[in-house]
């Protein structure tokens, strides 16, 4: 059995769809948990007006009944309250008589999917294209990762973020407990666990707003209590790290992946890198956590440590140079209202996507068609353990 899900929708369209596969019967889904999580979503300094519009929550259109899974497909729905604006440009049927201003994008982006996509999709308006490459559709992506996160916390796994630099500050990532994760209050300005560093950031942030000028960044999921044995050595597309490059890859403007302190621990010593292995209080236990939780693709026990590497956003309000598709002459590029940056979004987006694969993992190994019968296949694994 696995977790699946798929997202549908426009930026400016009338809503954002997901569907959801693969959960249990008997999960207790709590609506205002999902919502929440959207909420997180939204917020961040430095984001762009489309967060003052849109609040975000979830309807369940299927697969949930009085609060429970079903086992069958669950289908939910997110309104774009912002569609009431777009509602001739974005129609779905034919329009004869497009408005004064139909938002016609002719000149692409650098650094965004609109040349290569219209190219590719042969469309002359590259609305077209950014409609869905917006990172708008992650709000689907993280109520679909709220699911999969409810799954979670039945066996005590948790799943946070954090932001630890943004643009250049500070100058090497910040190292934080989970602990200092867990201390993070909601409502932090960009979910940073050093005050005194976050108020650099926001000054930071400042500074690229009065320039016209964007942002990106780094931030760090963090996964606590996985069980040994989620993922497999045997092949490829089984490894768990593969699976969790490849999840957090697909976010918008994410160009880079690091698991543990693999950056780092390629231009050590293997003595200095791997992590011993300890026998403490009847368990296996690692001295240190460089790996960040993984090996040969399997998970070890320790806390799952994975970076995002986000790139500053592409609308730049100072526009870059591009061209005119039509005249094929040099212009500047068109402008959409956007985020001086995201990196704090980014990372509640990556809770999304590592809960997603977690979940997925949870689901091979311990299968199950109702919560009962998954939980029982999971005590029984975890007793089998404390035996080895």
């Amino acid at each position: 059995m696995n977790f699946k899900f798929t997202t549908a929708g426009e930026s400016h369209g009338k809503a954002l769809i997901a569907i959801i596969e693969g959960l249990p019967s008997g999960l207790k889904i709590e609506i205002e948990k999902i919502n929440h999580e959207l909420w997180r979503r939204q917020q961040g300094y430095g984001r762009g007006g489309r967060m003052k519009i849109e609040q975000d929550k979830i309807e369940i259109l299927s697969g949930v009944r009085h609060g429970k899974t079903l086992g069958s497909p669950i289908s939910i729905t997110i309104t774009n309250r912002d569609f009431v604006h777009w509602e001739k440009i974005m129609a779905s049927e034919e329009i004869e008589e497009l408005p004064k201003n139909p938002r016609i994008v002719k000149r692409p982006r650098p650094g965004h999917a609109d040349l290569a996509g219209g190219q590719k999709f042969q469309t002359r308006d590259l609305r077209n294209i950014l409609e869905r490459a917006s990172a708008r559709e992650t709000a689907a992506r993280v109520a679909c990762g709220a699911f999969a996160k409810q799954l979670l916390q039945n066996f005590g796994i948790e799943v946070l973020s954090h932001v630890i630099k943004l643009g250049n500050i500070p100058e090497s990532p910040l190292t934080v407990s989970w602990r200092e994760i867990k201390n993070i209050p909601d409502d932090s300005l960009l979910r940073c666990a050093d005050n005194d560093t976050q108020d650099e950031m926001v000054k930071h942030i400042d500074e690229a707003k009065e320039n016209g000028d964007t942002l990106g960044g780094i931030f760090e999921i963090v996964a606590k209590n996985i069980p040994v044995g989620l993922g497999s050595h045997t092949s490829w597309n089984e490894k768990l790290d593969g699976r969790i490059a490849q999840a957090i890859m697909s976010i918008q403007a994410v160009k880079a992946v690091e698991i543990g302190n693999g950056v780092e621990n390629a231009g050590l010593f293997g003595s200095e890198v791997h992590d011993e292995i300890i026998f403490e209080n009847n368990n296996y236990k690692r001295a240190r956590n460089k790996a960040g939780g993984l090996e040969g693709g399997i998970t070890n026990g320790e806390e799952l440590r994975v970076r995002g590497y986000k790139k500053p956003i592409s609308t730049l309000r100072k526009a870059l140079k591009s061209v005119d598709i039509d005249t094929k002459k040099e212009d500047l590029a068109a402008f959409e209202r956007s985020d001086i940056t995201a990196v704090t979004a980014a990372g509640v987006i990556g809770e999304a996507m590592l809960a997603i694969i977690l979940a997925n993992s949870m689901r091979e190994k311990f299968g199950g068609d109702s919560m009962v019968e998954m939980k029982r296949n999971y005590d029984n694994y975890i007793e089998n353990l404390k035996e080895f």
